[in-house]
């Protein structure tokens, strides 16, 4: 973020880097500058946004990850660019509809002089379906400590998330237009690729990730990036230490809160590990925490969901 403006970023660039046109981009690209032109929302009146849901969208329920990224973009349009977002709170209330728009209601909470809070409701058919809390702050210089990252294989060693499809015999619809946008390497084998045999309590779900192109020098861009990421496989987890499918064994699942805490500034087109945990399940609800590495062992952030993990 530039430090010298009082405005909130009004738009995220996609111009190619050395001004490379787009005729040339690969594959990958492309759909990564689909998730940036999802998150570009559109400015409707003071404090108040619009986004959509990709085009084509054959998911009749708004990914959970789309809606706290936009909603965290529609915020940080009303906060000075010198401030970094450092942590969010988030509720899904109701299952968003991916064949209308969203609109983001932004409150002006608090501007402080290190600290600014926002609060913002999106909207659909007259209903709030998410809320979210937010703080942003200014930086500052102060005690520095973190947990130590765990030893993992290199990524490039591990299988491509189309590579991990090929072996499933399903498509996983799902998973993968989620995952377009990004090269996902999977450490510990994901729950949607068949029934574990044998449950792990305090397994750790882990997955090497990045953007698959390059992004913007755009810091909330970045933040956004993973904000979105953070919700495609951290339930993970909870699934692993029963040794159950969610195809296989047909749950019903979804996000229910979302809380992310942003140590250290990273970017989303470098690898990161995400390694993900769950403390506890009970009462049809699983809760899950994880950790967002950069390749050279930093802590970039930590996230905590609680999300309905229902047996029918």
């Amino acid at each position: 973020m530039s430090s010298n403006s009082e405005a909130g970023r009004e738009s995220f660039s996609t111009d190619a880097p050395d001004g490379a046109g787009t005729s040339g981009k690969d594959e990958s690209q492309q759909f990564l500058d689909g998730l940036i032109a999802l998150l570009d929302l559109e400015k409707l009146e003071e404090n108040l946004f619009r986004g959509h849901s990709p085009v084509g969208e054959t998911r009749l329920r708004v990914f959970g990850g789309q809606v706290a990224s936009q909603a965290l973009v529609a915020a940080a349009r009303t906060v000075p660019t010198d401030r970094r977002v450092h942590s969010l709170h988030a509720y899904f209330l109701r299952p968003g509809d991916t064949r209308v728009p969203i609109i983001f209601d932004v409150e002006r909470t608090r501007d402080g002089k290190s600290f600014t809070t926002r609060r913002v409701k999106a909207i659909q058919h007259g209903q709030t379906i998410f809320a979210l809390s937010c703080s942003f702050q200014v930086d500052e210089p102060g005690l520095d400590h973190a947990i130590t990252m765990p030893e993992v294989p290199p990524p490039d060693s591990l299988p491509t998330f189309a590579e991990r499809l090929a072996t499933t015999g399903n498509p996983i619809a799902e998973y993968s237009s989620i995952a377009k946008p990004f090269d996902v390497r999977y450490i510990t084998d994901p729950p949607w690729q068949g029934r574990v045999s044998v449950p792990r309590p305090g397994a750790e779900n882990r997955v090497w990730c990045r953007a698959a192109g390059t992004l913007p020098d755009d810091d909330l861009l970045h933040v956004c990036v993973v904000a979105y990421l953070s919700d495609a496989s951290l339930l993970d987890s909870v699934l692993a230490n029963h040794g159950v499918s969610p195809i296989v064994d047909k749950l019903q699942m979804a996000s229910l809160d979302h809380a992310m805490w942003f140590h250290r500034p990273f970017r989303a087109d470098e690898w990161m590990l995400y390694d993900t945990t769950s403390p506890s399940a009970s009462g049809a609800r699983g809760l899950a925490m994880g950790y967002f590495f950069s390749a050279d062992g930093a802590l970039l952030s930590t996230v905590v969901q609680e999300g309905l993990v229902r047996l029918r």
